[in-house]
């Protein structure tokens, strides 16, 4: 076997290798930035189901207001 075919196998080699490494990195990052953007919609949709509920409440509290001021006339 001749050094230049020696040479071109490992430059080969190493240029899989880097690819590799390079993919599995992107990959790992990418599945972390979904994973922290999961956790902030799921805190978001908390949010949203809470202020529903404080809505349902304000207007109970408000019709029990008109109805008690409505009473006292």
């Amino acid at each position: 076997m001749s050094e230049t075919m020696i040479v071109a196998i490992l430059g080969f080699a190493g240029t899989v290798v880097g690819s590799l490494c390079g993919v599995l990195a992107a990959n790992k990052l990418t599945n972390y930035r979904i994973q922290k953007l999961e956790e902030k919609v799921d805190k978001h949709n908390t949010v949203i189901e809470r202020t529903y509920a404080l809505e349902g409440r304000m207007n109970e509290a408000e019709h029990d207001i008109r109805d008690l001021k409505g009473a006292k006339k």
